[in-house]
């Protein structure tokens, strides 16, 4: 793979994904700076991190400055924070969207902004943001969330064709609903409103994967960390869907 001794900046790294994608980048060789908003879970990792939201472009900034003082330039960015918040779209507030909007498709910009400078000086790079399978398709509830992945994966394909001939290859992942905590939580939710099981709410989740399962994080890292080798170098503005099948 091509990670060994390149350094790897991973947002949202304090938990689910974001840590196991960590996780197995270091175990691939690379130098790894996590970022996230909550130092006790970056702690937590037991790798070099960055106190950081992503939605403060100078906050941002002041952390890859950081990382990259401490580790060297930055090779590549997985850009997985994120947030979702459900609820009908009649009740939902400008500020509501506006929140979803801030942090996964703005917090997105922001990481893969602050990294462009030396990826483009070293002529190699990966950004890759994880995205959803709600950036390919509608769901209910979740108006702000979808319109929000639809922008990650509409920038991913931009910016994709912008940096075809720099050697950086820019790419989303899109997963079905993940067994992390941000998904425990939905299933409260959805338990706490209708009355449901907790059993009974994640099979509703996973009612339109044809594999009926949840998607397990080692799946989203692994799926990073191929993104990253040489094997992939030609794959590029490319949305993968890690869903079983879902359409």
């Amino acid at each position: 793979m091509s990670v060994a001794g390149k350094h790897v900046v991973v947002t949202g790294g304090g938990s689910g994904v974001g840590a196991e994608t960590a996780r197995l980048f270091a175990e691939a060789g690379a130098q790894v700076t996590i970022m996230g908003r909550t130092e006790a879970a970056l702690k937590g990792q037991r790798l070099p991190y960055q106190v950081c939201d992503v939605t403060d472009a100078a906050a941002v900034a002041a952390a890859f400055d950081a990382a990259r003082t401490a580790r060297g330039p930055i090779a590549a960015v997985i850009a997985n924070a994120g947030a979702a918040d459900s609820r009908p779209f009649a009740r939902m507030s400008a500020d509501d969207f506006e929140a979803m909007l801030s942090v996964n498709v703005t917090g997105v910009f922001n990481v893969w902004q602050a990294a462009l400078a030396d990826m483009k000086a070293a002529g190699w790079g990966r950004m890759i943001a994880v995205a959803s399978t709600a950036g390919l398709k509608g769901y209910t509830y979740v108006a702000g969330y979808v319109a929000a992945k639809h922008g990650v994966v509409g920038l991913t394909r931009a910016l994709a064709l912008e940096l075809a001939r720099t050697g950086i290859t820019v790419n989303a992942l899109c997963p079905g609903f993940i067994d992390t905590p941000m998904l425990d939580r939905s299933v409260a939710n959805i338990v706490a409103k209708t009355g449901k099981s907790a059993t009974e709410a994640v099979a509703d989740l996973t009612a339109g994967n044809p594999q009926k399962r949840l998607i397990q994080a080692d799946e989203v890292a692994g799926a990073a960390l191929w993104l990253c080798s040489d094997a992939a170098r030609s794959v590029n503005g490319h949305a993968l869907s890690l869903s079983g099948g879902e359409t």
